[in-house]
C-alpha cells in the first residue's frame, strides 16, 4: 500500500511582492534604513508570515514594506527573492497558520514583537561576538548600528553572572590614549576593551 504524501503543516510559498497585504493594524515601528541596509548585505533571509484565515501579513511588516521601497526606487533584485516573468518580484511567506479570531491575530503581531523586544543579551558571549566580528570584518560591524553609547550600556551594564566578574572595560582615545568621559563631543575613534578577555578593539569606525 501506497503511504500518501505528508502535508507540512507549515511551508514556504512565493508570492508577488505587490500581492501581500499587510495587517489592518500594526503598532510596531521600523528601522527602515536598517532593514533595507541588512537586505542588501545578506539578501533576504526571514519569510513574511501569513494569516490564512485573513490573507494578511502577521510577521515581517518591516521587511515587506522596504523591499516594496528598494523596487520601487529601481533596487536590483535581492537575494533570496525570485523574478517573476513580468520583471515584479516575488518574496518567500510562510504558509500554513490561521488564526481563531481577529483579537488572536492581533495578539500574536504583539507578541512575536514584543517576546524579541524583551530577551535580553548574553553579555559575556555578546562581547566575545563582537570583538571577533570587528576584527575579521569592520565593515560588517558598521552593519550592526550600535552606537558608542549602545556598547556602552550593553557591555559596561553587563552583570557579574554573566560576565563572571565585574566589567572592567576602558573606552579610550586611540591618538592620544588618554581615557575620555561620557560628555566628550569629538569624534575620535574609541577604544574599547572587552570584559571577556581583555583584548581592546575600536567600536566604530571614524
Amino acid at each position: 500500500m501506497t503511504t500518501p504524501p505528508v502535508q507540512a503543516p507549515r511551508w514556504i510559498a512565493y508570492m508577488p511582492l505587490q500581492a501581500l497585504t499587510p495587517a489592518a493594524r500594526n503598532p510596531k515601528l521600523h528601522e527602515g534604513p536598517l532593514i533595507k541596509a541588512s537586505i542588501r548585505e545578506h539578501g533576504f533571509v526571514d519569510p513574511v508570515l501569513i494569516d490564512e484565515r485573513t490573507g494578511r501579513s502577521i510577521a515581517g511588516h518591516g521587511r515587506h514594506e522596504s523591499l516594496v521601497e528598494m523596487y520601487a526606487d529601481g533596487e536590483p533584485l535581492p537575494g533570496g527573492l525570485l523574478l517573476d516573468e513580468d520583471g515584479s518580484w516575488l518574496l518567500p511567506v510562510t504558509r500554513g497558520w490561521s488564526s481563531r479570531t481577529d483579537a488572536e491575530a492581533e495578539a500574536l503581531i504583539i507578541k512575536l514583537n514584543r517576546i524579541t523586544a524583551q530577551a535580553d543579551w548574553d553579555r559575556r558571549m555578546l562581547a566575545t561576538m563582537l570583538e571577533d566580528i570587528v576584527t575579521t570584518d569592520a565593515s560588517l560591524f558598521d552593519s550592526l548600528a550600535f552606537s558608542d553609547e549602545e556598547m556602552d550600556n550593553l557591555l559596561r551594564a553587563a552583570p557579574a553572572e554573566a560576565l563572571g566578574e565585574e566589567p572592567s572595560f576602558s573606552t579610550t582615545d586611540l591618538e592620544t590614549g588618554n581615557a575620555f568621559t561620557d560628555n566628550a563631543d569629538d569624534d575620535t575613534p574609541r577604544l574599547i576593551t572587552c570584559p571577556t578577555c581583555g583584548d581592546s578593539f575600536t567600536p566604530r569606525r571614524s
